[in-house]
């Protein structure tokens, strides 16, 4: 009887641990439960030929949970196997296996990569059950499926030290992500030391103010900024650093554009003759890097030093963002073309990048950019970092160069990731922890062998509106984690609640670490959803849904308010409060959201040119959801189309009758947003034969502030189509000038 209860606690123990998840994250590749369970020692015994460097990092993690002791193998509680195949790919170099038993922990892996990769997993292990003094028996096989995993950060427009940049670093190793970018120069400061040009760091590491507030505000704060810049000794111990946590750091240099900072130092670079000063404004300025013999003189000196500074196989050159402005009115420029017969000052950017990347290959490393460098025909040797889309990765793995996919839609972390009403001020966009998530680093239209081009995915953190660490912590977490887990390759959108359940379990691990992560996912949040009578407002939280408690007159919600069942109709004009509650305490901050409905409230709509892939939240749905854009979320409230017209049809399903179409459109040149130029509404009773019935122009857009009111008389019909024309090529002495403008439109409606 005794042996029969102590075979059925075993089989329970392991059942247990199986329907229980791990809370690891990422989550392991294969995790095999055992019988068993591995009960915390007073002394945790090491081989004494473990990797020392990382077994050093594992017991500073876990000082204070145990004493350590040195000794032979066969008695060991922590022992490591050397693998002796060679690792045959990137991906190898961090496969390992950790398996525990009841006497003993086993690591085994064919690099110290691979071992310290296995290392974070036992920390976390450690960490989860540390108050049952017990892990249960198991045997995890892991490697990652992508060799980069990255994260930015943009020391440019806000400084951070180099105390902060190592905590950095420490983040990314704690949840196995193997790439550090640091972006180190751009137009609002100079941030390495070269010291070859001192004026780099004595002129372009400080501005004369900074931008504060929205950047439709146009404010400043007046107060001078810097001198911040790294020294060559500081980089060199970040490095290090972050080489110990086997960490890359890829360096990034700007050019051609966003070099203001670099030309304040030396004019003689530029196309014109200047002065000029560090950007106090954020966005993208006409004046860029001149392609002339003295710029790549300049350049492939500085790069020099870089190169001595970084080991790593791929310095970033930028490339993105610059204006063809002052290349088109310079003489030099204009003869480089001719004398090289390029097509265009986009042949001219070519250029520019071929002789960078020459150079950067002659000292046997290789270039990577940002999408923009595909201008004009992509360099030889030359990976791309696909930042506007996924085009630009599917562009360059189609004619077999190497990609990392960071798509603003998915990966950019300065953009909001909760209501904007309750959070700081942000970049503007709409990036939530469950659309991280949900992202695949692999474009679809690429095939097996084009797939092996992508080699990984990266997340960028841009700091125009990060003012301090606290806050750099509080944009990256808890979206770190599910890129952690897309770059490992075990994230899987349809569980996403599995995945949330352990994002809240790692928040005890922050909270020990002092982090100020988002709390966002507590929040209520809502989707605008179609149904048979219009429209209705779906609401969910990460915690019990019988908590929901919502108002519909505006008044905040209490316990006593409306208990959240069904999605709410919408079929008038209404603000929405909500919130969540637990044991009778408001638990979350409260979510409003206000509609302004019409006829077209919650119709079906179709649009002849989708949005970009950054601005299309809701797809075309958005444009008649009840919700009138906030500018503080153009990646949620807005559609946004670069150099495209918006071209909306709408079904009301029935005849009809209106006399006023409404819409709005944005205005922020400095983003390169301009108002549309022209509007057309035309009518239909069959989707095939349309008639226009009215028409205005860019005077009329203007003098209504983007906030359009058309009265067309007394009309009815089944379809109203809109046309809505972009602006088209930014026009000289306008921010991003001889660009695609942007046209962002919100709610389409009929009074």
């Amino acid at each position: 009887m005794l042996r029969f209860l102590l075979i059925f606690s075993l089989l329970f123990s392991g059942l247990f641990y199986s329907q229980s998840k791990l809370n690891l994250i990422p989550f392991p590749q294969k995790v095999e439960y055992l019988k068993g369970e591995f009960v915390f020692p007073e002394v945790l015994i090491l081989d004494e030929n473990l990797p020392k460097q990382e077994t050093e990092y594992l017991k500073k993690k876990l000082k204070g949970n145990f004493k350590f002791q040195n000794s032979g193998k066969s008695e060991s509680h922590l022992m490591y196997i050397l693998l002796q195949e060679s690792a045959n790919s990137e991906q190898n170099k961090e496969f390992y296996t950790l398996e525990i038993s009841p006497k003993q922990i086993l690591i085994k892996s064919y690099t110290k990569q691979g071992y310290f990769l296995a290392v974070q997993t036992l920390i976390q292990l450690f960490e989860e059950f540390g108050n049952n003094k017990k892990i249960p028996s198991l045997k995890i096989e892991d490697q990652p499926k992508f060799s980069w995993r990255g994260m930015h950060l943009d020391v440019c427009r806000h400084f951070f030290t180099v105390d902060e940049v190592k905590q950095y670093i420490d983040y990314l190793a704690m949840y196995k992500l193997n790439t550090f970018h640091w972006h180190l120069t751009d137009d609002q400061g100079w941030r390495i030391e070269i010291k070859k040009y001192p004026k780099l760091t004595q002129i372009g590491s400080k501005r004369k103010e900074s931008m504060i507030g929205a950047y439709v505000d146009n404010k400043f704060d007046g107060k001078p900024y810097g001198p911040y810049f790294y020294t060559q000794e500081q980089i060199k111990g970040v490095v290090k650093y972050a080489q110990d946590r086997h960490i890359t750091v890829v360096p990034e240099i700007e050019m051609p554009g966003h070099a203001l900072a670099a030309l304040s130092a030396y004019p003689e670079l530029a196309c014109t003759k200047g002065p000029f000063e560090p950007a106090t404004k954020w966005g993208v300025f006409d004046d860029v890097f001149c392609p002339k013999e003295e710029t790549f003189t300049f350049l492939e000196n500085v790069l020099d030093e870089v190169m001595t500074l970084f080991p790593s196989q791929y310095i970033h050159i930028g490339g993105d963002e610059c204006p063809k402005t002052r290349w088109k009115e310079c003489a030099h420029c204009q003869d480089l073309i001719r004398k090289n017969n390029l097509k265009d000052e986009h042949g001219l950017q070519s250029y520019f990048i071929h002789r960078i990347e020459k150079y950067v290959n002659s000292k046997g490393r290789k270039i990577i950019g940002w999408d923009e460098i595909l201008e004009g025909g992509l360099a030889p040797n030359a990976a791309v970092m696909s930042w506007t889309g996924v085009n630009g990765g599917i562009e360059a793995a189609k004619s077999k160069h190497f990609a990392v996919m960071t798509p603003g839609s998915y990966c950019y972390f300065d953009h909001y990731q909760g209501d904007p009403a309750t959070e700081p001020n942000a970049f503007g966009g709409f990036t939530p922890l469950d659309k991280v998530y949900s992202y695949n680093p692999i474009p679809g239209e690429l095939n097996e062998e084009q797939a092996q081009y992508i080699l990984g995915v990266q997340a960028n953190l841009w700091t125009e509106y990060i003012l301090d660490f606290k806050q750099v912590q509080y944009m990256i977490f808890p979206r770190l984690f599910a890129l952690s887990e897309v770059g490992w390759g075990t994230s899987e959108p349809k569980n996403y609640k599995e995945f949330e359940s352990r994002v809240i379990n790692e928040f005890k691990v922050l909270d020990r670490l002092n982090v100020n992560y988002a709390k966002s996912i507590y929040n209520v949040s809502g989707k605008v959803i179609p149904d048979k009578n219009g429209a209705s407002y779906e609401l969910s939280t990460s915690q019990n849904p019988d908590g929901i408690r919502y108002t519909l007159d505006g008044t905040e919600p209490a316990m006593n308010s409306q208990i959240y069942q069904n999605p709410i109709p919408v079929s008038k004009s209404m603000t929405i409060k909500s919130a969540y509650f637990e044991n009778r305490q408001l638990k979350s901050a409260v979510s409003s959201q206000q509609f302004t409905t019409s006829k077209t409230t919650g119709k079906s709509i179709s649009l002849e040119q989708q949005p970009s892939e950054n601005y299309s939240f809701g797809g075309a749905f958005t444009l008649v959801d009840g919700i009138v854009g906030n500018v503080k979320q153009l990646g949620k409230t807005w559609l946004g189309f670069q150099g495209k017209d918006v071209v909306a049809t709408i079904d009301l399903g029935e005849k009809t009758k209106f006399s006023e179409v409404y819409f709005n459109t944005l205005e922020n040149k400095g983003s390169w947003i301009h108002l549309a130029k022209s509007a057309q509404i035309f009518i239909s009773d069959d989707n095939k034969n349309f008639k226009l019935i009215k028409e205005i122009g860019k005077e009329e857009i203007q003098n209504a502030k983007g906030k359009i009111k058309i009265n067309v008389g007394n009309q009815s019909a089944k379809y109203i189509k809109v046309k809505i024309e972009n602006a088209g090529i930014i026009p000289a002495g306008n921010p991003g000038a001889d660009s695609k403008a942007w046209l962002f439109v919100d709610e389409i409606g009929a009074l």
